[in-house]
């Protein structure tokens, strides 16, 4: 008897949060929400589940997904596996040409088809995903940032519309982060700046930057849950936000300025983070969008 009191409770609970959420699958039907899932983010076989089963769960509520992901971590290990020796510059690895084909074999390939078959498990044939990188359909055209740098790019041209047109035939975009240079060449770009760059060019709604921490802290340590572009600057100058934390604001930034609505910094490890932060009063993470 017990037991059957605590699974009504639990019932209840559950149309409960589905009723409170109604507002919010309004808001976001028809929406273009970019996801950008970092390599330490991406955890165990059962976070990469919980994530993709958030993903389908956008899909069936009318949300445009894209995915880009990164997996910096998983790059690491591979190249250390084949004994491939990294240089540094300024503390950003120098990406040569033995080195770019490791990116885009590990970023394209192992990566990328986890995540795309994670989805297409959790969608039960309904939902389907789809792998890419930037140099497919020339979604992703990138000048060389550095030529100290080796390999790694700017992404400057884009194809929105192929993305639509996947959205359009109910299909999610999975994105490696792995730019075409104009002549040829394969260019090795940042996760977070590729997400941020493909935002602006849909002028998606939301830009979701799941990382391995809660959000931008203030200098007491507390994650600040809304930001504005003027408080992010300040922070950077008083130096409370310093570290791995700049790259990301200043995607932020970009991105707003570009267009996209609101950009969330928020930790991709937490339990349905994405579906928290669209669909709850609460949200989570750091929100960064322009003033009012």
């Amino acid at each position: 008897m017990k037991k059957q009191t605590a699974m009504k409770s639990d019932w209840i609970a559950t149309a409960q949060t589905l009723n409170a959420a109604l507002p919010y699958l309004q808001r976001y039907d028809g929406a273009t929400v970019v996801i950008k899932l970092g390599g330490h983010a991406m955890g165990s076989d059962e976070g990469m589940a919980s994530f993709a089963r958030d993903v389908v769960f956008m899909q069936q509520t009318g949300v445009n997904p894209v995915i880009v992901h990164g997996g910096g971590p998983q790059i690491s290990a591979m190249l250390e596996r084949l004994d491939i020796q990294s240089t540094f510059v300024r503390g950003k690895r120098v990406t040569d040409q033995a080195t770019v084909e490791v990116v885009e074999m590990v970023l394209s390939g192992l990566i990328n088809k986890r995540i795309v078959q994670a989805i297409n498990a959790a969608g039960g044939g309904v939902v389907r995903a789809v792998g890419l990188s930037g140099k497919d359909a020339n979604l992703m055209v990138c000048d060389q940032a550095d030529p100290g740098l080796g390999f790694v790019g700017t992404p400057k041209e884009f194809n929105p519309e192929f993305l639509r047109s996947l959205h359009r035939a109910e299909i999610i975009p999975v994105i490696a982060p792995i730019g075409a240079g104009r002549n040829g060449e394969t260019f090795n770009v940042n996760g977070d700046t590729a997400a941020g760059a493909i935002a602006a060019s849909l002028r998606a709604d939301r830009l979701l930057l799941l990382t391995d921490v809660a959000g931008v802290k203030n200098g007491a340590g507390d994650v600040v849950t809304e930001l504005t572009p003027d408080q992010i600057r300040a922070m950077i100058e008083d130096g409370t936000i310093a570290g791995g934390m700049i790259p990301k604001v200043e995607t932020a930034l970009d991105a707003i300025e570009a267009g996209v609505r609101a950009v969330v910094i928020l930790d991709g490890r937490a339990a349905n983070a994405c579906l928290l932060e669209l669909y709850t009063d609460h949200g989570a993470g750091s929100l960064i969008r322009a003033a009012r």
